[in-house]
């Protein structure tokens, strides 16, 4: 029973974070839209992530403000 549930809890750790880890990368669609993307810039910054994250104004703003965009 022991050996079932950490054979459970360890497929379950494994599947958690599936996720690339993209800190530093440049990103390749925002700087496709604009020749000089700046992501603190809140109208580039909204506008980028709608055509590349496809998100609504209302995520996005929210985005772009805990990014730090003005």
């Amino acid at each position: 029973m022991r050996l079932l549930a950490v054979i459970i809890f360890a497929l379950m750790m494994a599947a958690c974070n599936q996720e690339q880890d993209i800190t530093g990368s440049t990103p390749e669609c925002p700087m496709r839209t604009y020749s000089s993307f700046n992501p603190r810039e809140m109208n580039q910054c909204v506008a980028a992530c709608k055509a590349c994250d496809h998100g609504n104004t209302v995520t996005c703003t929210t985005s772009c403000t805990l990014k730090g965009a003005h």
